[in-house]
C-alpha cells in the first residue's frame, strides 16, 4: 500500500531515461498502481510541495500522477481532500517563488497543465478566487509571473482552442467558464497583463514575449475595448521598436487586428496603427535586414489588409456610401506596402501577403478602374526558380517554393477573373521576348515564360480545352505563342526544367496541332530524341513517357504517315529488362507500361489493313510471351529467395506490358477487326500456367487476374473456357487478400455473361465460399488492425459476390448447392446483418435478403424457405436496427435501415396477410411493443408508398432506442 508518505524508490530509479528495461518497467508498473491507487496523490503532491526530490524526472512523474488524478478521479475527492489539493499546489507555486534555480520548463509546463485541469474543474463551484488567489500569492514576482502565463496558455489549450475536439458536454462548460470569466475576472486579468509588460519590457525580454502571447491568444474571446485602447496600443507599439519583443508585438498586433468588431470601428483601429508604425518607418520594408521579422510584419499588413477589405465589403452591402469610400481609399493607401512585400526576395515574406492580394484583386473586379498590373508583373517575376533550387535533389525549401508556386497560381486565376486581356498581353511580351533570345537567357527566365504560357491554360478557361477556337483574339495569342515555342528551338536548352515545361506545355495545348498539323514531325522528334525519351534525366524520361502517350492519344489521326518510324524508334524502349544484365534501363517498368500503350494505340487506331495490324501487334507481343516462358522456367528452378522475388517482377511486368496494349481495345469489336484475337489468346495460354507457380504468388496471381479482367472486355466469351482452371488455381491456400481480389472478376464475369456461365458458377460456388469461410475463421491477434481490416473488407466482398449471384437472376447457381450448403450462406447473411456493426456490409445483406425473398418466398419457392423467413429475415429487419452500434444519424446506416424496409415490403409482398398476422400475433408482442404501435406499423406496412415505411421505422427505432 501507498498509503504512507514514502515512495518506492527503486521503482523510481526507472525514470531516468538512461535507467536499464527491468527498472524502466517497474517505474510504468508503478505509475500503473499510483494512478489507480485512491490517496497517493497525496504522497506526490506532498513530496512535490516539500521538494523531497531533486530529480526531474521525479518531480515530472509526481506531476502526471496529479494530472491522472485531476482528470479521471476528481469527483470521487471528498470536500476535504479538495481543498487539500488546492492548497497543496499553491503551497508549491509558493516555493516556487523562493527557489534560487527555477523548474526545468518541462516541468513548468506540466505543473501549468494540471494548475488548468485543477482551474476547468473547479472554477465554477469550489475554486472562483482562482486567479485571485494566484496573483495575490505570486505579485510581480518573476519565477511567479513566469507560471501564471504558462498556466493562462494551457487554460487557453484547455478551454478556447479550436483545433482540439471536444464533446458538447465540454463545449458546454467551456462556454460557461468563459462566460463567467468575462464577468468576473477578465479586467483584473488584463490589468495584470499589463503591470508585467510595463514591468518587464526592458529587463526580462522572455517573460514579456510570453505575455505578449497570452494577450494574442485570449484577444479572440475577451472584449476588445479592453486591449484596444491607447494606453495598452502604444504599449505594444512601443515593443515593436524592441528587436527581442518585436516578433511577438507584431503577432499580438495581428490577433487584435483580426479579432471581429463594427466595421467603421476596425478601419480606424486599422488606420491609427498604420500612422504610428508608418511615421516609425517600419512600411520601409526594404532597409531591414531581419527576414524573420519582415515575414510577421507581412502577416500583421496582410490581416490589415484583409480587414479592411471585410469592412469595405460589409459597409458597401450596407449601403453606407460616405464610409465605404473612406474604407477603401485607405485600403488603397496600403497597395504600395502590399506590393513591396509581395516582390520581396523573401518568399515566406511574399507568401505572407498572397491572401492580401487575392481579396483585392476581388475588390478591383468589382470596383473595376484600378489598375491590376503592378500586381501581375510581380506574380511574373516571383514565379521564377532562383539559382540555389536543387534539381536533382529537391529537399525541403524545395518543397516549399512548389507550394509557394501554387499560391501565386491562385494569384494568376484571380488576375484572370479581373483583367483577362491584360494577362494574356502581358504574358505574350514576356513569351516572346523570352524566346527569341532564348540561347543567351538564363534558364530561370526561359522556364518561368514557358511556365507562364502554360498557366494561361487554366487561368484562361476553355471547355474541353478548345483553346484555339471561339474567341478570335485569345484564340489568336495563344496560337502565335505556341507556333513560337515548337519551332524557335527552346526545345534544345540543356536544363531540365525547361526541357520538362516544353513537353507539359505541348501537351497542355495538344488541340493547337490539330490546327497546325504541320508541326507534329519537329514535336515527334523532340519526344523521341535526347531531348525526350532518351534524354540524361531518368526524371525527364518518367514524365516524358507519360506526357507522350497523352499526345499521342489526342493526335494519333495525324501520325500516320510516321508510325514505321515511330515503331522503330521506340523498340528498343520495349525490351523487358531480366533481372541478370546488369546494367540499368532507359525507363523503369511503370514508364514502360506508358510506352506499350502508345504503340498499342498507334498500331490500331492506324490506316493499315487487319493484316498489317496483326502482324505489328505480333512483333509486340511474342517477346513478351518469350521472354515470359524463359523467365518462368527460371523461376521454378531458383531457390534464392531475392531471386525469386526479382524473377516474379519481372515476369509481373511481362503481364502488365501486355494488359497495356490492349487498352487501345474498347470492347471485342474492335479486337476482331485488327485481328489480334488470336495473339491475346496466346498470350493468356503463356501467362496462365503462372497460376500454378508454387512460389511467389501473391504477385504472380494479381498480374494474371488484371490481364484476365482486360481480356473479358476484349475477347468476351472466347476467355471462357479458361476461367474454371484460372479459378480453381486461384482458389488455393490463399489469403484473405487474393480472395478479395479474385471476387471481382467472379463478380465482371457473372454480370456479363450472366447464364452463360451458370454451369461454371454452380460449380465454383461452394469452392470459392468454402475458401472465404477458412480465411474468416483463422485466428488472428487481438490488437492486429490489418488483419482486422483485411478480414472486413474479404466480408464486404463476400457479401457483394452473393449479391451479385443472386441478382444476376440465376436461382439455380445458389438453389443447386444442396441444403446443408444453402442453409450455411443463409445463416452467413443473417450473421453479416445483425451482429457486424459495419454498415456497408449491413446493406448488402439486406440487399441480398430481400432479394432471395422475392426468388424463394412465394408459393412456388424454395421448399422451407418461409419457415426461414419468420425464424430469421424478419428479426434480422427489427434487431439490427435496435443494437447500440447501429447509428441513426450516420448516413451509411440509414441507408441499411431503408434496405430493411424494403426487405419487410418484399416479405409482405411475397406471404401477405399470413405475414401480418405473424408481426401482430406472435413476433411484435414477443419484443414487448404495444398493441397500437404495432397496429400503427401494420398499418403503414401494407401502404403502398415504401418512403412512408422508411421514415416511421426511422422514428420507430429512434423512439424504441431512448
Amino acid at each position: 500500500c501507498v498509503c504512507e508518505a514514502t515512495m518506492d524508490e527503486q521503482a523510481l530509479l526507472g525514470l531516468n531515461p538512461n535507467a536499464d528495461a527491468s527498472y524502466q518497467q517497474r517505474a510504468l508498473a508503478y505509475f500503473e498502481q499510483l494512478k489507480e491507487s485512491p490517496d497517493a496523490w497525496q504522497v506526490c503532491a506532498e513530496s512535490l510541495a516539500k521538494g523531497l526530490y531533486s530529480d526531474d524526472h521525479v518531480k515530472f512523474f509526481c506531476f502526471q500522477v496529479l494530472e491522472h488524478q485531476i482528470k479521471f478521479r476528481h469527483g470521487a475527492l471528498s470536500a476535504a481532500q479538495q481543498q487539500l489539493f488546492r492548497e497543496t499546489l499553491m503551497k508549491w507555486l509558493q516555493t516556487q517563488m523562493m527557489n534560487s534555480q527555477p523548474e526545468k520548463a518541462f516541468i513548468r509546463n506540466k505543473a501549468a497543465q494540471v494548475f488548468a485541469l485543477t482551474f476547468v474543474a473547479e472554477y465554477l463551484t469550489q475554486w472562483p478566487k482562482f486567479f485571485f488567489d494566484i496573483l495575490s500569492l505570486i505579485g510581480l514576482n518573476p519565477r511567479g509571473v513566469d507560471l501564471y502565463l504558462r498556466m493562462l496558455m494551457a487554460i487557453d489549450a484547455e478551454v478556447v482552442d479550436r483545433d482540439i475536439h471536444h464533446s458538447s458536454e465540454e463545449t458546454r462548460r467551456n462556454t460557461l467558464i468563459k462566460d463567467t470569466m468575462r464577468e468576473q475576472c477578465i479586467p483584473s486579468l488584463v490589468e495584470s497583463w499589463y503591470r508585467i509588460l510595463h514591468t518587464y519590457q526592458h529587463t526580462h525580454s522572455e517573460l514579456t514575449c510570453q505575455c505578449l502571447e497570452v494577450v494574442g491568444a485570449y484577444v479572440s474571446w475577451i472584449d476588445l475595448s479592453l486591449i484596444a485602447n491607447d494606453r495598452f496600443v502604444n504599449l505594444l507599439l512601443s515593443h515593436m521598436s524592441v528587436e527581442v519583443l518585436r516578433e511577438e508585438a507584431c503577432d499580438c498586433l495581428f490577433e487584435i487586428v483580426n479579432k471581429g468588431m463594427d466595421p467603421v470601428d476596425k478601419t480606424k483601429l486599422v488606420e491609427s496603427l498604420c500612422q504610428v508604425l508608418q511615421s516609425a518607418g517600419f512600411f520601409n520594408v526594404e532597409q531591414e535586414d531581419d527576414v524573420d521579422f519582415v515575414a510577421k510584419f507581412s502577416k500583421l499588413v496582410n490581416g490589415m489588409g484583409q480587414s479592411l477589405i471585410t469592412s469595405w465589403t460589409k459597409l458597401a452591402k450596407a449601403g453606407d456610401m460616405k464610409n465605404s469610400q473612406e474604407t477603401l481609399r485607405a485600403l488603397e493607401t496600403k497597395v504600395p506596402l502590399m506590393l513591396q512585400l509581395l516582390v520581396h526576395e523573401d518568399d515566406d515574406i511574399s507568401a505572407n501577403i498572397v491572401g492580401f492580394c487575392y481579396d483585392y484583386l476581388h475588390v478591383l473586379k468589382q470596383v473595376g478602374g484600378l489598375n491590376s498590373s503592378a500586381i501581375m508583373l510581380a506574380v511574373m517575376k516571383k514565379l521564377t526558380y532562383d539559382d540555389e533550387y536543387n534539381f536533382e535533389n529537391e529537399g525541403e525549401d524545395e518543397a516549399m517554393f512548389v507550394e509557394y508556386r501554387k499560391q501565386l497560381k491562385l494569384l494568376l486565376d484571380r488576375l484572370a477573373q479581373v483583367s483577362p486581356e491584360l494577362l494574356l498581353e502581358a504574358v505574350r511580351r514576356v513569351f516572346t521576348s523570352t524566346m527569341q533570345s532564348w540561347q543567351t537567357a538564363p534558364f530561370m527566365e526561359v522556364e518561368v515564360a514557358i511556365r507562364l504560357l502554360y498557366m494561361l491554360g487554366e487561368a484562361l478557361p476553355a471547355s474541353q480545352g478548345a483553346h484555339f477556337s471561339g474567341d478570335g483574339a485569345k484564340a489568336s495569342a495563344l496560337q502565335d505563342m505556341m507556333r513560337m515555342l515548337v519551332t524557335c528551338g527552346v526545345s534544345e536548352y540543356q536544363h531540365t526544367s525547361v526541357t520538362l515545361e516544353f513537353f507539359e506545355t505541348v501537351v497542355r495545348y495538344d488541340k493547337f496541332f490539330i490546327v497546325e498539323p504541320q508541326h507534329i514531325p519537329n514535336v515527334l522528334m523532340a519526344f523521341l530524341d535526347h531531348r525526350g525519351l532518351r534524354h540524361s534525366s531518368p526524371k525527364v524520361r518518367s514524365r516524358v513517357a507519360y506526357l507522350f502517350s497523352r499526345y499521342v492519344k489526342t493526335l494519333h489521326k495525324h501520325m500516320n504517315a510516321f508510325i514505321e518510324d515511330i515503331l522503330s524508334q521506340l523498340q528498343d524502349l520495349l525490351d523487358l529488362s531480366p533481372p541478370e544484365n546488369g546494367y540499368p534501363p532507359l525507363l523503369t517498368s511503370d514508364d514502360q507500361l506508358f510506352v506499350f500503350e502508345t504503340v498499342g494505340v498507334l498500331i490500331v487506331n492506324s490506316e493499315y489493313t487487319a493484316q498489317r495490324k496483326q502482324a505489328l501487334m505480333r512483333n509486340l507481343l511474342d517477346p513478351l510471351m518469350g521472354t515470359f516462358k524463359l523467365l518462368l522456367g527460371k523461376l521454378l528452378l531458383e531457390q534464392d529467395e531475392e531471386r525469386q522475388s526479382a524473377l516474379a517482377d519481372c515476369l509481373n511486368h511481362a503481364v502488365g506490358f501486355a494488359s497495356r496494349t490492349s487498352k487501345a481495345f474498347s470492347n471485342k469489336q474492335t479486337v476482331k477487326q485488327c485481328g489480334c484475337s488470336e495473339v491475346y489468346l496466346d498470350c493468356l495460354q503463356t501467362f496462365l500456367p503462372a497460376l500454378s507457380c508454387p512460389v511467389q504468388k501473391e504477385v504472380l496471381r494479381s498480374g494474371v487476374r488484371t490481364f484476365l479482367h482486360r481480356m473479358i472486355i476484349c475477347l468476351e466469351e472466347e476467355v471462357l473456357p479458361f476461367i474454371p482452371s484460372a479459378s480453381e488455381h486461384m482458389l488455393k491456400d490463399c489469403e484473405a487478400k487474393d480472395l478479395q481480389e479474385f471476387i471481382p472478376l467472379i463478380n465482371q464475369i457473372t454480370a456479363k455473361f450472366k447464364g452463360q456461365v451458370s454451369p461454371f458458377l454452380q460449380q465454383v460456388f461452394m469452392p470459392l465460399v468454402q475458401a472465404i469461410f477458412e480465411v474468416l475463421a483463422r485466428p488472428a491477434e487481438e490488437n492486429d488492425q490489418t488483419a482486422a481490416l483485411e478480414k472486413q473488407m474479404l466480408r464486404r466482398s463476400y457479401f457483394g459476390f452473393i449479391q451479385t449471384i443472386t441478382g444476376s437472376g440465376m436461382n439455380e447457381v445458389m438453389g443447386s448447392q444442396g441444403v446443408e450448403n444453402i442453409e450455411q450462406v443463409l445463416f452467413t447473411i443473417i450473421q453479416g446483418a445483425v451482429d457486424f456493426p459495419d454498415p456497408i456490409a449491413q446493406k448488402t445483406c439486406f440487399i441480398i435478403l430481400s432479394k432471395l425473398v422475392e426468388l424463394w418466398g412465394g408459393k412456388d419457392g424454395l421448399v422451407g424457405f418461409p419457415d426461414f423467413i419468420y425464424k430469421h429475415i424478419v428479426p434480422a429487419c427489427f434487431l439490427t436496427p435496435l443494437k447500440p452500434t447501429f447509428d441513426l444519424s450516420d448516413a451509411q446506416t440509414v441507408l441499411t435501415l431503408s434496405e430493411c424496409a424494403l426487405t419487410l415490403k418484399m416479405i409482405h409482398l411475397k406471404r401477405g396477410p399470413e405475414f401480418i398476422h405473424y408481426l401482430q400475433q406472435e413476433y411484435l408482442p414477443s419484443l414487448q411493443v404495444s398493441p397500437d404501435i404495432i397496429q400503427e406499423l401494420c398499418q403503414v406496412l401494407q401502404q403502398p408508398d415504401s418512403k412512408v415505411l422508411k421514415s416511421y421505422l426511422k422514428a420507430f427505432f429512434q423512439r424504441a432506442k431512448l
